[in-house]
């Protein structure tokens, strides 16, 4: 916020979506073991986790566009820089340790979380580009371009979770050997 970044901002609240779908899985886990709630429960954790990047996807719109309009341009990150660039080696590796639990304990919302960090990588690769044009070269325009590049793939997100999706094979997969 203090750089006045649209894309780092949408970054880090996908940070605190995150940490509300952690959150949400913990709770799921802990309620694992009524047989009878299970599904109620793995499509209750995905339409939160849903809920969360639909309004995020809205955020992000009308401040991207609203820094379009007004020609308003942030400040260089150095800081979002480096995040960005941290997230893309960090992410992958915690989205590919995710599916490996998911596909263990059978887990529709694991798997959701561990696509949600897969596509946190795609939203860093964004983010840096974003923020490396408008460092290097003063397009300040490429924050909020980068921003709204972000929205379909945070939509389609949120629209499964909403629609409470659950990992076709999840099933067929468990106690199977990777």
């Amino acid at each position: 916020m203090v750089a006045g970044s649209i894309s780092l901002v949408g970054f880090g609240v996908d940070s605190f979506i995150e940490v509300t779908s952690g959150a949400t899985l913990l709770w799921r886990m802990s309620v694992d073991s009524e047989v009878q709630s299970r599904e109620r429960n793995e499509k209750l954790s995905l339409r939160i986790v849903g809920i969360c990047f639909i309004a995020l996807a809205l955020y992000i719109t009308y401040e991207a566009l609203s820094d379009l309009i007004s020609k308003t341009a942030p400040k260089h990150s150095l800081p979002g820089i480096v995040l960005a660039c941290s997230s893309l080696v960090v992410m992958p590796l915690l989205s590919r340790a995710k599916r490996k639990v998911g596909r263990a304990l059978d887990s529709a919302a694991m798997h959701a979380d561990a696509k949600q960090t897969e596509f946190c990588t795609y939203l860093s690769a964004i983010l840096l580009g974003g923020l490396l044009l408008n460092a290097f070269w003063s397009w300040w325009w490429a924050d909020p371009a980068a921003a709204l590049i972000m929205i379909p793939i945070i939509t389609k997100e949120g629209i499964e979770g909403l629609r409470g999706n659950t990992c076709d094979d999840c099933s067929a997969r468990v106690g199977r050997p990777e």
